[in-house]
């Protein structure tokens, strides 16, 4: 295959704007993905709805300010024309797979779907090339810069990156979950008999009756009549780099999962008539590897709405915390009118100079990453990157000494939110 100017690793939504954006400033972009679609965890994951990625003003009705604009503000419009949904936070999630083709084809991004990252080539300070697997047999790709926006940091890891594994204390990872959606629900009888069930829950899980540890019922609605999303299911000590213990925790999680359904049939006449009608077909990962790059973002730096001069992305999503050791969700909520920013330095590994990490894998504590790690963000971060090694590539600079003002000017062209 022939070289690119740019190889993004990863079709979430966060690969898909680091690939659209370089693409569109004339890159010749290559775009790997190891499902069959683009959307990452929305896709895969069956991760809804989207987290609030805008800010209010005092009378909580009209958003101040949205955080998370540009190309994913276009994806979600696109959404919106194409299904007829108005809303900022709900999505049809089959809408996207093709919305996010048609993104892809329009930019003339080469997309490779059934491709897995297995090994990085290295030369001094470069990523010289990578090393995929595919039907065909192994790949050798190359290009004059990479991105990592596998979400797990496969490519910073491979290539020799210092990262950091969960959070400082102990590696420990916020816990996996594997979300399913249940149809044929009697929405108005669920909405009456939730507190019950809520109660019931608990009950039984103290009773050892319930094997999920999580501390109630965490679900979704508005994905059509009588559907009801889960992100209930609750994996802890598993670590999701591990084959083993991920394969396991795909297991424990689907056990889970029926063991719900019981649960709300035996106890809820609004699931008499209901059935499991999608499973997640990879259990879903808050927390993984995190770059420690040339900057490591804080939970401070977020509380304290640090403003770094190269910020490319914004966010006030609350530090929501699932916690690693068992039951218990903790919060930190930022205040209407109030929101963080991150800097272009958490995407810069310190070891290369052409290569780019983006997504929930930025380079991150264990608390600032409960935040910055939700979709809308990550696709922020996407663009920020894809369109940093694109003024590179023009003026002859790297990931390292590329103008971040330069930056910083484009991506408000490009109708981003700084």
């Amino acid at each position: 295959m022939r070289k690119y100017d740019l190889i993004v690793v990863g079709g979430g939504l966060t690969g898909v704007a680091a690939a659209v954006s370089a693409a569109r400033e004339g890159l010749s972009v290559l775009l790997i993905e190891k499902s069959g679609a683009l959307g990452g965890a929305l896709n895969t994951n069956l991760v809804y709805p989207f987290m609030r990625y805008w800010t209010y003003k005092e009378d909580k009705k009209i958003p101040q300010k949205i955080l998370s604009a540009g190309i994913f503000g276009e994806m979600v419009e696109r959404e919106h024309q194409r299904s007829g949904n108005t809303d900022r936070t709900h999505f049809k999630p089959e809408y996207f797979k093709l919305i996010l083709d048609e993104m892809v084809e329009e930019a003339r991004v080469e997309v490779l779907f059934h491709t897995t990252l297995f090994a990085v080539c290295t030369e001094g300070r470069q990523v010289v090339a990578i090393r995929a697997a595919a039907a065909s047999g192994a790949l050798t790709l190359e290009a004059d810069a990479f991105i990592d926006a596998t979400g797990n940091g496969d490519l910073m890891a491979l290539a020799g990156c210092d990262f950091q594994l969960g959070r400082e204390r102990d590696g420990l990872c916020q816990p996996m979950t594997t979300c399913f959606r249940m149809s044929g629900v009697d929405l108005e009888q669920f909405k009456q008999d939730i507190a019950m069930l809520q109660e019931k829950y608990k009950e039984l899980q103290a009773a050892g009756e319930i094997q999920n540890p999580r501390e109630n019922i965490l679900y979704f609605f508005q994905l059509g009549e009588g559907i009801v999303h889960f992100n209930t299911t609750r994996i802890i000590k598993h670590d999701p780099t591990d084959p083993l213990a991920k394969s396991k925790a795909e297991m424990l999680a689907r056990k889970q999962i029926f063991e719900m359904e019981r649960f709300l049939k035996e106890h809820s006449k609004a699931f008499e008539n209901a059935t499991i009608c999608s499973v997640a077909t990879e259990i879903g990962i808050r927390e993984s590897r995190k770059l420690k790059g040339e900057y490591i973002l804080t939970v401070e730096d977020l509380k304290d709405l640090v403003d770094f001069e190269d910020a490319i992305a914004l966010g006030n999503y609350d530090v929501d915390i699932h916690s690693p050791d068992g039951s218990g969700t903790s919060h930190y909520y930022f205040r209407d009118g109030k929101y963080y920013k991150i800097p272009y330095r958490a995407l810069l590994p310190k070891e290369f100079d052409n290569l780019l990490v983006a997504g929930r894998c930025i380079s991150a504590t264990h608390e600032a990453q409960a935040s910055i790690r939700i979709m809308p963000i990550c696709a922020t971060l996407g663009q920020a990157a894809g369109t940093a090694l694109a003024i590179a590539r023009k003026t002859g600079t790297n990931a390292r000494t590329v103008d971040v003002k330069a930056l910083r000017q484009k991506l408000l062209e490009q109708g981003a939110s700084l």
